[in-house]
């Protein structure tokens, strides 16, 4: 588990994308609140690479990213989110990355 806090200017988070076909993650985004005003979002990539989707959250929503899906969110300003872990493996850097021009 883990907090994220985005710079003032930054926007991106997990980028490039990646999945973890061994455990699945949760991502609760905030910051997000009246005081960075109503029409703030979060676009958060998800899906297998080639044939990705996507959600548009406001402030305090969850998702839920399978161990398939890739992750990877975008903001219209810096935003922060918790993250959490779960599944058959705990290590962090056991990931398989999705190149950019793979997505779709």
């Amino acid at each position: 588990m883990g907090v994220t806090h985005l710079a003032p200017g930054s926007n991106w988070n997990t980028m490039p994308p990646h999945t973890h076909m061994r455990r699945s993650e949760i991502y609760m985004y905030f910051n997000l609140g009246p005081e960075s005003g109503p029409d703030a979002r979060v676009v958060h990539l998800m899906g297998p690479p080639e044939e990705t989707r996507h959600l548009v959250l406001a402030d305090k929503n969850v998702v839920i990213s399978p161990g398939w899906s890739i992750h990877a969110g975008v903001g219209t300003r810096a935003y922060s989110f918790c993250w959490g872990m779960g599944g058959e493996n705990q290590d962090y850097a056991d990931m398989d990355p999705a190149a950019v021009e793979s997505l779709r």
